[in-house]
């Protein structure tokens, strides 16, 4: 099978490389070696067995010994290539089955080493939140990915106004808002003021303004004109319209004055009874809840809202822009102090780790077993692309000293067994 091209890089005889080549070649010496030393002594105690009967053992030995190391040979050298280079079948075995190792091994790798529960059970021993904590308490890297962010930040923001999402966040936020009963909202904000009186500060305001209003020249002369074209005229000339209004001013100041100082007082609770049953009737009447809601469409309507949102996410992108460009940017300072704070309640805190360790896994265990598929291909595909000249050297270089040693032990087993078939042969009757 030739290769137009190979993914496997071709072999670097580095130290370690050498010393396994030498060791290979040493060991072929020594089986091929011990091989011909067998049929050397094979024929010449053969030639010497008439004189000296005990070397027909010796023969037997050598006969079976050179044939089992003649086996063992035949077989480790069809692993790898046809032996004398004879057309042999089943010989070459490793580069003639070179797709079908490949696609086996992909299988072999995808059912046992990316099976769901080793998978699973090796990713449970890696802390990944531990990991993840380390890295955010180091200061230097909080500041380093704060920079990162923020350089993303404005054009995060420019892809968002480019691709029309700005518009539809508003238009969907707007339409969520429309949805929200507004009256019973009211309600409940106005009963958190209602509930610990707050809403006396609010009377206090209002009882300024009219102490302010009784203190305004021109409001008080426009007061004056209004009871001089109530009052006959008569009054007019004896300045009864000046007389009536200092007695107004001064009792409505006098008034004032005892409801600033009394928090007990009857207007007081009368402001309290007003508002409580103006939130009441928020909360439970139809007339106002349908006021509020058409107050509410009115004002959404208005096209001076949208401009508004659009006017705050410009101003939004602009401070972001800017603060980015800034030598000492706040947004910056501000995320590097969070990712530090998150690194250290992350590492203090046990429950969450495991948490998040456990959310690791499943992410990384459903990822590894959706693209298991994929490796496994990836990996035969690999194999297929291998030179196979180089593919055989590797093989051999790294078990092909092992296989050495088959040769050796077939020569020691078959000399065995050719004693005990030479003895069983002179125990056998001679017919």
């Amino acid at each position: 099978m030739s290769q137009s091209a190979s993914s496997l890089a071709p072999v670097r005889f580095d130290t370690e490389a050498t010393a396994k080549l030498s060791a290979l070649r040493r060991t072929k010496f020594i089986a091929t070696a011990a091989l011909a030393l067998c049929v050397l002594v094979f024929a010449l105690a053969k030639s010497f067995e008439s004189s000296h009967p005990w070397l027909g053992f010796v023969a037997a030995f050598a006969e079976a010994a050179t044939i089992g190391g003649l086996a063992d040979w035949y077989a480790v050298v069809a692993l790898f290539r046809r032996p004398l280079g004879l057309p042999i079948p089943h010989t070459a075995i490793i580069p003639e089955n070179q797709n079908r190792i490949a696609d086996n091994l992909g299988r072999f790798i995808e059912a046992n080493f990316l099976a769901p529960e080793p998978v699973r059970e090796k990713l449970a021993e890696v802390d990944f939140a531990a990991l993840v904590a380390d890295w955010l308490t180091d200061a230097e890297r909080a500041a380093g990915l704060s920079r990162f962010v923020v350089r993303l930040v404005p054009q995060t923001l420019a892809a968002v106004e480019q691709s029309g999402l700005r518009g539809f966040v508003t238009s969907r936020m707007l339409e969520q808002i429309e949805k929200v009963p507004l009256a019973p909202l009211a309600a409940d904000l106005l009963s958190a003021l209602t509930d610990d009186r707050r809403h006396q500060k609010l009377f206090d305001e209002f009882m300024k303004v009219v102490g302010r209003f009784l203190n305004d020249e021109q409001a008080l002369a426009t007061m004056r004109e209004k009871i001089r074209e109530e009052l006959p005229s008569l009054f007019n000339l004896f300045r009864a319209d000046a007389y009536l209004l200092k007695k107004i001013v001064a009792s409505a100041g006098s008034l004032l004055d005892e409801v600033r100082a009394d928090p007990d007082h009857p207007m007081r609770a009368e402001f309290d009874r007003f508002a409580q049953g103006f939130v009441e009737r928020l909360r439970t009447s139809k007339q106002y809840s349908k006021r509020a809601e058409k107050m509410k469409r009115d004002f959404l309507a208005r096209p001076e809202v949208r401009a508004l949102a659009g006017d705050m996410w410009k101003s939004l992108s602009l401070f972001i822009e800017q603060d980015a460009n800034a030598p000492n940017s706040v947004i910056r300072a501000h995320l590097a102090n969070m990712f530090l704070e998150v690194g250290r309640h992350l590492a203090g805190d046990a429950q969450i780790r495991a948490d998040m360790n456990q959310g690791f896994v499943v992410a990384l265990a459903s990822f590894v077993e959706s693209q298991k598929s994929g490796v496994s291909k990836f990996i035969a595909d690999q194999v297929k692309r291998w030179d196979l000249a180089q593919l055989t050297r590797l093989i051999e270089m790294n078990i092909g000293r092992d296989l050495q040693y088959i040769r050796f032990n077939g020569m020691i087993i078959g000399g065995l067994a050719g004693i005990v078939l030479y003895a069983i042969e002179l125990l056998l009757p001679v017919n």
